[in-house]
């Protein structure tokens, strides 16, 4: 399985001061060295952590993968013909959200799915959508040509320690088996850390995980270098 790190809150603690420490770019560069399969960051419309500055350098240094998360806008759609990620994983925004709440509803956005998807994909650029876990949302992304999902674990990761965990994880697993049928390609992310990813791990079809908050957390403590190490060991045990 591989390990895609979120850079997001090393800029959130650059911003908190408008400087220019510490540096995503230079995260990114300690991750990968780490083991980091990929590097994700997410260009919001406010501008709260990533800047478009990353976006340039980013694409200039990574030497695995870059996947940019953005919202549904062609001003998003517009940047990442000019810098050219790896993927762009389409997710919902609203300014009022601490970090990204659910998935993004793809039937009631399709059109404007299909019109931002439509002009990545023409430039080369694969698309992924963020969803929630829910076979309606799977069947959306097959219909408008979306070969690649990042299955939304939010609500499994806040009931890890509860039984409703057990609902949820099911859930996920229904969701990858409905997906494969359709060929479509599976990652997952949002809220896994050390203690409640080995549930997700253990789900096959799922090639690759997006982790964040938890990496970067514990980096403070422990390093950003082992920090990575940690995670990526635990996702391949």
């Amino acid at each position: 399985m591989r390990l895609g790190v979120n850079i997001d809150h090393i800029a959130t603690l650059r911003q908190a001061r408008m400087t220019n420490e510490p540096d995503p770019v230079y995260a990114a560069v300690i991750a990968e060295l780490a083991g980091a399969d990929g590097i994700t960051v997410h260009l919001r419309q406010d501008r709260r952590h990533i800047q478009d500055r990353d976006i340039e350098l980013l694409r200039t240094i990574i030497k695995t993968k870059l996947n940019m998360e953005m919202g549904i806008s062609m001003e998003m759609v517009k940047i990442a013909l000019k810098y050219k990620p790896d993927t762009c994983t389409l997710v919902p925004e609203t300014a009022e959200e601490v970090t990204t709440t659910g998935g993004l509803d793809l039937t009631m956005y399709s059109e404007k799915v299909a019109e931002v998807s439509g002009n990545l994909r023409a430039a080369g650029i694969e698309v992924s959508a963020f969803i929630d876990p829910e076979i309606d949302q799977i069947k959306a992304c097959h219909r408008l040509g979306i070969s690649v999902i990042e299955l939304n674990t939010g609500e499994y990761a806040r009931n890890w320690n509860n039984s409703y965990a057990i609902l949820e994880l099911e859930k996920i697993k229904k969701a990858v088996v409905y997906a494969r049928k359709l060929n479509i390609k599976i990652l997952a992310g949002h809220g896994l850390t050390y203690q409640n990813v080995k549930p997700i791990v253990e789900i096959e079809e799922i090639e690759e995980l997006n982790i964040g908050h938890s990496i970067i957390a514990n980096s403070t403590f422990m390093g950003l270098d082992l920090a990575v190490r940690r995670m990526k060991k635990l996702i391949q045990a």
